[in-house]
């Protein structure tokens, strides 16, 4: 049976939402490239969560709200969208910009929150490592500082006509209205994800051009209970290059949270 897709409209915005499975409830927060489709792990996820993958705010087929200025405005948002399906106890996921999301989200309240997955979260800063700046890199440079494996990184699908350009554009644009300044961290969070108070896992690849692999330690470092794990011959989409380890370790995290 296919996913559904629907449009669901939160504080006056209305964002695309694709849905799948049955059980308890995961919330999968998108990175920079948005949620155009139903990936492979969504899949596997599908096979035994209710999983949910929204599209933010200002990416894809979600409408650009005007009161839309900064991740912090994404965090309060998903806790809006939380209530409006009537989720409880939900397995929050969120990769890249979406794990910076979820980070802020589980800082300001994790009263429906079960599980915290980061997977390369963007969000923080560490002196002396420096992250890839992927507004100065061209489409092909991107695609190939993403992935460790570049058979993968060649396969990736390229837009195939202008309504798919101008999708990749607008979330480009929105990703740099978030991340442009300063780059990718919000120099604040660091002080409060003492406050997450629930199991969390920080998923990183050893080969991630555009946040490095130190950045996980330091995640793990300020956030109690949580636990770091470093996939091998990885780049920063564990979920789509590695997708079978990547979903067997979030399942096996989320059980033996349970």
């Amino acid at each position: 049976m296919a996913h559904t897709e629907s449009i669901e409209t939160v504080a006056g915005c209305g964002i695309r939402v694709m849905r799948k499975g049955k059980g308890e409830p995961l919330l999968f927060l998108h990175g920079a490239s948005g949620a155009a489709r139903w990936l492979p792990f969504m899949e596997m996820l599908s096979e035994r969560y209710d999983v949910i993958v929204p599209e933010h705010p200002g990416f894809g087929g979600s409408e650009t709200p005007e009161w839309l200025d900064t991740v912090g405005d994404l965090a309060y948002f998903y806790l809006d969208v939380i209530d409006h399906l009537g989720l409880d106890g939900v397995h929050l996921v969120g990769t890249s910009i979406g794990g910076w999301i979820a980070a802020e989200l589980a800082t300001r309240s994790c009263e429906k929150i079960k599980t915290l997955t980061l997977v390369a979260p963007a969000g923080i800063h560490v002196k002396g490592l420096r992250k890839g700046d992927m507004f100065m890199w061209s489409p092909e440079e991107l695609s190939q500082n993403l992935f460790h494996n570049q058979e993968i990184a060649s396969a990736m699908p390229q837009p195939a006509n202008d309504a798919e350009l101008m999708v990749v554009l607008k979330n480009r644009l929105m990703t740099a209205k978030l991340g442009w300044q300063p780059r990718f961290y919000n120099p604040h969070l660091r002080k409060w994800l003492h406050r997450v108070d629930v199991p969390t896992l920080i998923v990183w690849g050893d080969d991630d051009k555009l946040i490095p692999a130190g950045y996980g330690p330091a995640y793990r470092d300020l956030i109690p209970n949580s636990e770091l794990e470093i996939i091998p011959q990885c780049g920063h989409l564990p979920h789509v290059e590695k997708a079978q380890e990547f979903t067997s370790r979030v399942v096996t995290f989320i059980q033996g949270a349970a």
